[in-house]
């Protein structure tokens, strides 16, 4: 299996209707533990060279979300894959509830803030899909208002994709069971209790709610400009494999290039 499968196998096409149930959130397409590590860091390794490439051209720009329910590891992504990037080209922003300023803009109004400049890439730790998943599961706002979003968001990216951003979106996909077991290491380890909120265990129960609305996400706004991957992450080695071989790819395709300046005189000796 090549590295270009796993761009294949875990893409959302569009069109889709997604079936979380017909989904394995601990399948690694083929990937094996003992392995993956030296993957990993050789994929890393190709992030970090054409981040800079990126960085240096100053030309393109790309926006990464990271969507999961909790405790689906969208941190430990950000620590383990987009730590490669280096922090002058890489922005990681994160939603939390709006501020009183903002929720007297438009919903989209705080994120398109964070969207990506020239040469950067921009990392969404949660984003504007919280707005057709929490604030459809509590009933923040009616159907009818949430409802029309769907479209909303698709032509937001629309125009994003058409003014030059290349935008990858991940869903970090792991079962019920493992989401109690990383609740309960997160309570038993002093060092990530911190991580453990009560809150946890009252949207831990409402499961179902949850899944209903991420299989709607990724059904209805996953599009060839802005396609949605769906990552088995059951195994956090296979997720960050996943994810950092889907992003160096894509950045292998925009084939960033250091820019040479043409004004500089050709066999230029400093002294």
């Amino acid at each position: 299996m090549t590295a270009a499968d796993l761009r294949t196998r875990l893409r959302v096409e569009p069109g889709t209707t997604v079936k979380l149930a017909d989904v394995d959130p601990a399948e690694t397409h083929g990937r094996e533990k003992a392995t993956a590590a030296d993957a990993t860091a050789a994929v890393l390794g190709r992030l970090s060279d054409l981040q800079e490439r990126l960085w240096a051209e100053h030309r393109q720009k790309v926006l990464i979300v990271l969507q999961g329910i909790d405790a689906a590891g969208k941190g430990g992504t950000i620590e383990h894959v987009m730590g490669a990037f280096n922090p002058a080209g890489a922005i990681v922003t994160s939603f939390k509830v709006p501020t009183e300023p903002e929720r007297e803009h438009d919903y989209l109004w705080r994120v398109h803030q964070h969207t990506p400049g020239n040469g950067r890439i921009a990392v969404f730790d949660r984003s504007h899909y919280e707005e057709v998943l929490i604030v459809r599961v509590h009933e923040l706002v009616p159907k009818r208002v949430w409802s029309r979003r769907y479209d909303q968001i698709n032509a937001f990216e629309r125009m994003l994709a058409e003014e030059g951003t290349t935008i990858l979106k991940f869903f970090l996909y792991i079962d019920r069971d493992e989401q109690r077991e990383r609740f309960q290491a997160r309570y038993d380890d002093p060092t990530k209790r911190w991580k453990f909120r009560m809150g946890d265990l009252d949207e831990r129960k409402r499961w179902d709610e949850y899944i209903a609305a991420f299989e709607d996400v990724l059904s209805r706004t996953s599009t060839a400009q802005a396609p949605w991957y769906l990552i088995p992450a059951n195994r956090k080695w296979f997720r960050n494999l996943a994810v950092a071989t889907i992003v160096a790819d894509t950045l292998e395709d925009l084939a960033p290039t250091y820019p040479m300046d043409p004004s500089l005189p050709e066999g230029l000796v400093i002294t």
